[in-house]
């Protein structure tokens, strides 16, 4: 049979995935769009005498070529529903390496609706969050912890203690933090909570600790417990190392806290721009699982990202799950049971760019700054004042010029980071 239908419009019901698509030498385009709608469903190399005449309704269908570009629809017959592994092992499993394409990338997906109820989606997502920190307005502020691996367990509670009293409202560990000798997990948090509290009493705000239960499923649970059991609010993951399976496990264990989403890993999936797996459809995949904050990258920052990508990436986590019309691309029915989620931005961020985030990013974004606020001249405390000065001046409408000339840690930052 064939699985080239451009006369094809997919119901409301069928899962539909955009591919760039470049073919080996002396293979046409469609050749290798319908190989890919094959293996991707329910074709096989050879034909094969075990195959129904029922199995044709499962065919996925190429209804579009543009150039490089394919659009191909899946009956929602083919997959699991609330199985995210299941998903990805049809449409981005043995495809990627077929002998026909030379490269092949998963731009983005737009999920049915039946399929994404059967996903719980964030818990807290942008509301929630701002809930529980009792901000409305402004962007929440974030640090990663200094350097990012190697302090003893009282060395990384006092930076943390000394950012959150300079005003972040959040301070994370990093990636490849979990439970080393140097600085054990249980112990680790214990202390880091005891500091929050300290931090909170003493400035009369919120503060958070997001601590990396990042490990197999059964001890990233006990983690996360551990965590919850002295009065901790939020957990962070390493989303895709720790796998799919492992995150959906987590978020179905309710536990009432807030999931933070590192990507670490990503960019072996999504920085060829012609192969692979976009970290838009990561995305929308951790936000149907349930994360309510997730790293989107800086565009102006240390890691790679271009502008439209990250900014396409935050406008789809923010908004209310939409299901396009598939004919022209309008934005059409939402899906109200699926959050928005918090994008966060880190990545060489410093007090100085911050106006440049407002920008392109606008005001429900979380700032994460690392070494642009643990190397400021002065403290990690100063750092921190000179990020939170410097979100505080945009929020108002000043520029950072003008607040710096009455707040001296953002002018060291400002000169620092040579920002004019």
């Amino acid at each position: 049979m064939s699985y080239i239908d451009l006369k094809y419009r997919p119901p409301e019901s069928d899962l539909v995935c955009n591919f760039y698509i470049e073919p080996e030498r002396n293979i046409s385009i469609r050749k290798a769009a319908e190989a890919v709608a094959s293996e991707s469903s329910t074709g096989t190399w050879a034909a094969v005498k075990t195959s129904k005449p029922y199995v044709s309704r499962l065919a996925a269908r190429v209804f579009e070529i543009r150039k490089n570009h394919i659009k191909i629809a899946y009956p929602s017959g083919l997959f699991e529903p609330g199985n995210v592994p299941q998903i990805l092992s049809s449409v981005a499993g043995n495809i990627f390496g077929m002998k026909l394409v030379r490269n092949l990338r998963l731009e983005d997906i737009d999920f049915p609706g039946p399929l994404m109820k059967s996903f719980s989606g964030p818990k807290f997502g942008i509301a929630g969050v701002r809930k529980i920190f009792g901000v409305r307005e402004r962007p929440l502020l974030g640090t990663i912890v200094k350097p990012k691996i190697g302090l003893k367990t009282a060395d990384h509670a006092k930076v943390a203690y000394d950012a959150w009293m300079g005003g972040c409202d959040i301070v994370k560990d990093d990636e490849n933090l979990t439970d080393q000798k140097f600085n054990p997990f249980r112990k680790r948090v214990a202390q880091m909570l005891k500091m929050r509290d300290r931090a909170e009493k003493e400035t009369g705000e919120k503060k958070a600790y997001l601590p990396n239960v990042t490990a197999d499923t059964r001890e990233m649970i006990e983690r996360a417990g551990f965590v919850k059991e002295h009065g901790g609010r939020y957990v962070m993951v390493d989303i895709l190392t720790c796998g799919w399976s492992g995150l959906q496990t987590l978020r179905n264990e309710e536990l009432g806290l807030v999931l933070h989403a590192h990507r670490a890993m990503h960019a072996a999936m999504t920085r060829n721009p012609r192969h692979g797996i976009s970290m838009l459809v990561m995305a929308k995949l951790a936000r149907l699982v349930g994360v309510d904050q997730i790293h989107i990258g800086t565009i102006i920052g240390k890691m790679e990202g271009n502008k439209s990508e990250v900014e396409e990436i935050e406008e789809q986590i923010e908004k209310d799950i939409i299901q396009p019309d598939r004919e022209n691309n309008a934005l059409g029915e939402q899906w109200g049971k699926i959050k928005p989620v918090f994008a966060v931005c880190s990545g060489g961020l410093h007090p100085g760019l911050v106006p440049a985030l407002f920008r392109m990013l606008g005001k429900d974004i979380i700032i994460q700054m690392g070494g642009g606020i643990h190397a400021h001249p002065q403290s990690t405390k100063a750092g921190a004042l000179a990020a939170r000065q410097a979100v505080e001046a945009v929020n108002a409408g000043i520029t950072l010029k003008e607040q710096a000339k009455s707040h001296r840690e953002l002018a060291e930052a400002l000169k620092k980071w040579k920002t004019k």
